[in-house]
Parts: structure tokens; C-alpha cells; sequence
């Protein structure tokens, strides 16, 4: 590999000459490979092995179009798209996904055809070992992809790497299906086609489905998220956080918001310079450009401990509630202010809101409650 990094003049610790590389050396095992499949597929009238042929051809697309898709991905932010061009590469892990649907129902249709329209097999121990041989390959080049997909965090590449995996275990089926063939005179090539197609067609199911889950739009990454909390809480006069958003714009690009607690006293000035160096640390250690929205609390107020006392005790009683932040009073009204932190599974949002505000009110019924339920982003 480094032999191949010198070559293509790429830098083996940085993102895109990782994914760059890789792709490089998929699409050369996999031509090799491919060609030596199909001719012996063609020789021996095999249908699997040629359909295993056929798809570790399509192999050599799908890691083109992952080298084309992160040569896009690194254009520069214009004015149609501020925050760069990152996302391109969840479009690249949708192409190939359907790229590997398409091969594996063609596939299917064909083995399921040979099913009602046998072929006579001409098939050899030597074109099984050939066929063995680069089950190996294909299986360590996928593990090995992979890796370095989770290594450049490239659901493209980690894509690639997945379907490389499962082409050897359709190799492996191609096999058992020959030496059945060839011990017992019985031929299950076709069958053993189908299971091949299918297992295709679930690869390109999974891709799809996680790539889908990108461009959708999952939690931010949590991982990420603990080491900004982390260094959003140590930081000098910030009392709590909560409310954590993490947009991702591309594996490697994230914008974020975050509400921090400060003590009530604090004048902006004395705030200000101490928030403008977090986010200045943020962007350039973990590459999030984060806004701070501002809760001001009175932790210090005997009446504020027991109120949050007092709404501790419900949050502790309610299974789908998480915890509790943003608790303030207003000075010159009745009002109170608190957010409840819910989780998924919480259906009717109503039945809380209400049963939290009567809770309170009983209380202090001299007061108003501004309640905000909402669930964590990340």
C-alpha cells in the first residue's frame, strides 16, 4: 500500500488520500479479479460464476464513483451552497447502492431462469481453486476497506468494503454448488445463483437504507457530541449545557448549537470573551462551528433550590422524562420558566404538559409556568 500511496502521490494520513487510495486498489483487485471469473465462468457454462464475475465488475464503478464522489465533495463553499459541497458523498453511497441492487436482480432473473432452462456445467477442481483463491482476496480487500472506510469515515468506502465481504461469501456458495456438481452429478448452480443474487440484493438493501439514514438526517455523531459537552462545561462561568444540536454538512464538516446555564449576574461583557474562546477552541480542535444560546439561573436563591428540588421529585417519578434544565424566575412577573427533557418512546406530550403544570401550580399557585417539553438531538 504505501507503494500504491507513492504512486498515486497521496497522503496516507489524510481523509482523501485514504478513500483516494483504497478506491485505487478495489478497482485493480476487482478487474482482476472479474475478468478471470467470467472467463472461467464462460468456459465452464457456470452461471454463478459468472454472475459473481459480473458484480465484482460493477465493483470497479462503485469505487470509481466513490473517487469521483470525493473529488466533488472537497469543492470549496460558493454562494448556492455556504456550507460546502460534504454531502456529496452520501449521493455517491446511494449510487452504488442502487448500482448493487440493479446487478443483484438482474442476477436473480437470470439464475431463476436457468432454474426452468438448465445448462449442461463444464467445470474443473483447478477453476474451483481459482475460484477459491480470489474469495480470499475479495474477502481481505473488503475487511481491509472496511477499515479504512471507519478510518476516514466514508459510508461510500465502508459500503464498498461491505459488498466485497459478501462477494466472497457468494464465492463460497459457488463452490459447495460445483463440488456437488462434481462428486454427485447433481447440479445446484442454479440455486446456488439465486442465494448469490440475494445475498446482492440484501447488500444494497443495507447500503441504501443507511445512506437514506443520512441524507434523512440522523442524531448528531455522540461520540463528537461528548467531547464538545465536555469542553463546553469546563469552561470557566458556564454552570450547565443542554439542548446540544449537530448539523452535519459531510463527514468532516458540522455546524451545532448548544444553550449554556450562566449565573444570572454575569454582565455580557465579562461573558463574552470567555464564550468567543470556546468557539474559537471548538472550530479549530473538532471543526464545528458552534452558537451558544444563554439560560440565566439563580442557583444561589433559596427559593429556586426548592423549586428545583420540587421539580426534581417528578421528573424522578416519570419514566419517559429525562431530566430538567432552563429553570428560571422571571424577577418582575409570576412567571416561571423550566424545559423537560423527554424521551422518544413519550407519545402524548399533552398529558405531561398538563400533568407537570397542575403539579406545579399546586405548588406555587401564584405562579405561571412557561413550560417547554422537547427531546435531545444527539
Amino acid at each position: 500500500m504505501k507503494l500504491l500511496y507513492k504512486i498515486l502521490k497521496q497522503n496516507p494520513n489524510s481523509r482523501e488520500g485514504i478513500i483516494t487510495t483504497t478506491s485505487w486498489l478495489g478497482i485493480l483487485t476487482n478487474l482482476l479479479v472479474a475478468s478471470v471469473k467470467i472467463i472461467i465462468g464462460a468456459l465452464a457454462s457456470s452461471i454463478a460464476i459468472v454472475s459473481e464475475g459480473v458484480n465484482n465488475a460493477a465493483d470497479v464503478f462503485s469505487s470509481v464513483i466513490t473517487l469521483v464522489g470525493t473529488k466533488l465533495a472537497t469543492k470549496h463553499p460558493d454562494e448556492k451552497h455556504p456550507f460546502g459541497y460534504g454531502r456529496i458523498e452520501y449521493l455517491t453511497g446511494l449510487v452504488i447502492s442502487v448500482l448493487i441492487l440493479v446487478t443483484g436482480i438482474e442476477m436473480l432473473s437470470n439464475s431463476i431462469n436457468l432454474i426452468f432452462h438448465p445448462e449442461e456445467l463444464n467445470i474443473s477442481y483447478f477453476s474451483l481453486a481459482i475460484v477459491f483463491v480470489s474469495a480470499i482476496v475479495k474477502f481481505v480487500l473488503g475487511k481491509y476497506t472496511i477499515k479504512q472506510g471507519k478510518k476516514a469515515d466514508s459510508s461510500a468506502l465502508e459500503g464498498v468494503g461491505v459488498d466485497s465481504c459478501n462477494d466472497s461469501y457468494a464465492s463460497i456458495i459457488t463452490i459447495v454448488a460445483a463440488l456437488v456438481f462434481l462428486i454427485f452429478h447433481f447440479s445446484i448452480d442454479a440455486f446456488a445463483g439465486v442465494i448469490t443474487s440475494l445475498l446482492i440484493v440484501k447488500a444494497g438493501f443495507d447500503i441504501l437504507k443507511d445512506t437514506l439514514g443520512e441524507i434523512v438526517g440522523r442524531p448528531g455523531d455522540e461520540e463528537l457530541a461528548k467531547k464538545l459537552f465536555n469542553e463546553i462545561i469546563k469552561t470557566e462561568g458556564i454552570i450547565g449545557a443542554a439542548d446540544m444540536m449537530l448539523h452535519n454538512y459531510g463527514p468532516d464538516a458540522w455546524s451545532g448549537s448548544i444553550n449554556v446555564e450562566i449565573d444570572h449576574k454575569e454582565s455580557v461583557g465579562e461573558l463574552y470573551q470567555r464564550i468567543h474562546n470556546l468557539q474559537l477552541r471548538i472550530m479549530r480542535e473538532y471543526h464545528v462551528v458552534m452558537v451558544f444560546g444563554i439560560y440565566a439561573v439563580d442557583n444561589d436563591n433559596e427559593y429556586v433550590k426548592e423549586l428545583r428540588a420540587n421539580i426534581g421529585k417528578f421528573v424522578l417519578d416519570e419514566k419517559d422524562v429525562k431530566s430538567f434544565h432552563a429553570v428560571y424566575i422571571e424577577p418582575d412577573t409570576n412567571k416561571i420558566y423550566c424545559d423537560l427533557v423527554v424521551t422518544y418512546d413519550l407519545r402524548d406530550w399533552d398529558d405531561l404538559r398538563v400533568r407537570f403544570i397542575d403539579y406545579i401550580k399546586a405548588l406555587y399557585p401564584e405562579k405561571e409556568l412557561e413550560l417547554t417539553i422537547e427531546t435531545e438531538f444527539v
